[in-house]
């Protein structure tokens, strides 16, 4: 049945956006990241959890709505980039807190950024829910890409 194929499929997307979110959740700030110089405009810590857990959802549904309509096959490519987004997301935090390279960190950020708006623009093209679904997404990443710049230029 159609519904159940869908209820799947929604329940596999769930599970690779916050596998991700896992993957990124084994490095966590810690001590490291305390000790930082911070601007003025950084977000209390427990503000993250809340923001990312709802951007995931609304990733895993963007991504859902795209192959719902048009499947893997007719949407390999805004599928696959989504997905190259999603490593480069969890990439992200190895690199920042794992690492502790903030320099890096912010290079790779900027990739993850380039890739978050093609993966827009591709699903708007398909659906306009589901581009509009990443919008948030890119805004968060655009805050945290400048974060991440103003962390690294404060700590060097």
């Amino acid at each position: 049945m159609r519904w159940q194929r869908d209820a799947l499929g929604l329940i596999v997307w769930l599970a690779l956006c916050f596998g991700a979110a896992w993957v990124g959740s084994r490095f966590m700030p810690g001590e490291w990241y305390a000790g930082l110089a911070k601007p003025s405009w950084t977000p209390p810590n427990w503000l993250f959890g809340p923001v990312w857990s709802v951007l995931y959802a609304m990733m895993a549904v963007a991504a859902w709505l795209v192959w719902r309509a048009y499947g893997v096959r007719k949407a390999a490519l805004p599928l696959g980039v989504f997905l190259v987004q999603l490593a480069l997301n969890a990439a992200w935090t190895w690199l920042f807190f794992g690492l502790q390279r903030p320099a890096l960190a912010f290079f790779e950020i900027a990739v993850l950024w380039i890739a978050i708006l093609a993966a827009m623009l591709l699903f708007w093209r398909r659906n306009r829910v589901a581009g509009a679904l990443l919008l948030p997404y890119l805004a968060w990443v655009s805050y945290a890409a400048s974060l991440n710049l103003a962390l690294w230029r404060m700590n060097a």
